[in-house]
């Protein structure tokens, strides 16, 4: 089968190429103003293959209106204080085999899991997760050119990966009806609200306001398969992007997620293929690769590259960096012909100015390895909080007796949860047999999400599910009579 899911795309990575006074300059490696040494890559077949030079540091600096603050890397805010830790991970022996050899090329959303094997948060709080770099986002509101502004959302789009490079952990599957909110208006600037509005398939629709000039919307379905050595995640639905002030639209999809070493050896994860980003208001685009692990390949692990090009197809800037650690940007200065590469395709040789650092990722916390390797923000996502929704994932007693260690009686508390979910299902089911009898049709499903509506999205045509509004509302005045009693 290969590793790092090798068999997923064919290899086409960028390369180092020796400089001509002997000196060679990896993608990941760090080039200061001062560095004049010239860098070259080789590029993604998709995209115009090319070679990027360093261009003479005394042409000049690049100068980004967002760019990362080295000294500080947050904002200086004042903030509520969040808990900094959890109860340690218990030492609890289960074989993963011994569950998983029944799964092969199953769906594993219909396989009930001991909380053995789970992280004690849910996927909505995982998804919640991607927005742990809003910064980014911020940033690129003040961006003045839309090309710049692509830069930011493209490294805005890896940073939602570097949670995951220790996380080999599942989240807990939401149930159907599930919420969970995180309002850090006042401390961060947005709000952000998800809801499990299908349970089979799961699918998780999330709403994120920021008074800092952007909304971000998303359905998304997790589709996972065991393939016998390794587990396939692939999230299937579009991530909308959209700022308040100048109203570029930017929509993105993810790449698969791959869980290795399930029957011996240490669990690993790998993201490969690709993205592409494109503004539906000014056509620019950019295209990034994540290479897959390759055990053969002396390249920078984990690399993530591209180009963002504008709607004329002229490219402007060059990323390159990983999705474990930092992502940078090389605005190019000059393009020309260069030599032909091996499988006979011209390269086309961008000189860029020094690249210059849009993320990077926060250390994670003392302890992080016995606290499942949770960041700062995910220590926090299970905080209790007064006021929240009835369906609020930090009201799931499983997850919360799982994160107190108490992980018999979490198990215990998932099947009885489970069982009453499939109760209500049942209930639905017969509903509507009985509906269909009487001659009304009745959706079979039977559930209506709460807070969310699904509409035929202007810019894909997709049906998705978008908030509606009004959860906010209820929760000012403290009234959640619409909720179902799921836990």
């Amino acid at each position: 089968l290969g590793w790092g899911a090798g068999h997923i795309l064919p290899s086409r990575s960028w390369e180092s190429v020796q400089h001509p006074r002997g000196s060679v300059q990896s993608a990941k490696g760090e080039a200061s103003d001062e560095d004049e040494e010239t860098e070259y890559f080789d590029a993604m077949e998709d995209a115009p293959a090319f070679i990027t030079v360093t261009a003479d540091p005394k042409v000049g600096g690049m100068v980004l209106v967002g760019s990362y603050n080295e000294s500080t890397g947050k904002d200086l805010l004042p903030r509520k204080r969040r808990r900094t830790r959890i109860p340690d991970k218990p030492n609890y022996s289960l074989n993963l085999w011994s569950i998983m050899k029944n799964c092969i090329g199953k769906e594993l959303s219909k396989i009930p899991m001991p909380v053995n094997f789970n992280e004690p948060l849910s996927m909505l709080q995982r998804l919640t997760e991607d927005l742990e770099y809003h910064e980014l986002l911020d940033k690129a509101v003040k961006c003045e050119s839309s090309t710049e502004q692509m830069c930011f959302v493209a490294a805005f789009s890896v940073s939602s990966y570097s949670t995951t490079v220790h996380r080999t952990a599942k989240p807990f599957n939401p149930l159907l009806g599930e919420t969970f909110e995180l309002d850090r208006l006042e401390e961060l600037g947005f709000r952000s609200l998800c809801e499990q509005v299908s349970h089979h398939p799961p699918a998780a629709a999330h709403h994120v306001y920021s008074r800092r000039g952007w909304t971000l919307w998303q359905e998304i379905t997790i589709a996972s398969k065991f393939r016998g050595k390794y587990l396939s995640i692939m999230p299937l639905g579009a991530i909308h992007l959209e700022f308040h002030s100048s109203g570029n639209h930017y929509v993105w999809r993810k790449v698969t997620s791959t869980v290795h070493n399930i029957i011996v050896g240490k669990l690993w994860i790998d993201q490969s293929g690709e993205i592409e980003i494109v503004n539906h208001k000014s056509k620019d685009k950019c295209q990034l690769k994540f290479t897959p692990y390759s055990y053969f390949s002396r390249d920078v692990p984990r690399k993530v590259t591209g180009v963002v090009s504008d709607a004329d197809g002229k490219a402007h800037y060059v990323m390159s960096g990983t999705w474990d650690e930092k992502m940078e940007c090389s605005k190019i200065i000059h393009s020309s012909h260069g030599s032909t590469s091996t499988e006979g395709k011209q390269k086309t040789v961008y000189q860029t100015l020094s690249p210059k650092v849009l993320w990077r990722k926060y250390p994670l916390p003392e302890n992080a390895e016995n606290m499942y390797f949770f960041s700062e923000l995910a220590l926090t996502l299970n905080e209790p909080e007064e006021r929240v929704a009835p369906t609020d994932s930090r009201l799931r007693p499983d997850q919360r007796l799982m994160e107190s260690g108490r992980w018999d009686e979490a198990n215990v508390e998932k099947q009885r949860l489970e069982e009453k979910q499939r109760a209500v299902r049942r209930r639905r089911e017969a509903e509507a047999v009985e509906a269909l009898e009487e001659g009304e049709w009745k959706d079979y499903e039977g559930y209506t999400p709460l807070w969310f509506e699904r509409k035929a999205d202007a810019v894909t045509g997709e049906l998705i599910c978008v908030y509606k509004g009004g959860y906010w509302e209820a929760k000012d005045k403290q009234d959640w009579s619409v909720c179902p009693d799921i836990f």
